[in-house]
């Protein structure tokens, strides 16, 4: 899936997801260490866990980060696949 962010460094976030686990995520732009480091940490886990750990977190004064957008990709992965 493919997710274009909001409010973020990052553009665009690539992610698969495989019974339910989080595999290849990718973020466009963004800081480079930081979402390297987010994407090896959620490698392998499952979906609602990595939204349960990166919801809400905020990068200085924005209200979201990186990983609050993937975590709001990984919910609209959901509500598609329930669609």
């Amino acid at each position: 899936m493919n997710y274009k962010t909001k409010g973020t460094c990052s553009m665009e976030i690539s992610f698969d997801v495989v019974e339910d686990t989080v595999h290849n995520v990718h973020f466009v732009g963004g800081c480079n260490g930081n979402t390297q480091g987010v994407s090896k940490l959620v490698e392998g886990m499952k979906v609602d866990d990595v939204i349960d750990r990166l919801e809400g977190i905020k990068c200085g004064p924005r209200p979201t980060s990186c990983p609050d957008q993937l975590a709001k990709a990984l919910k609209q992965y959901k509500e598609q696949k329930l669609a």
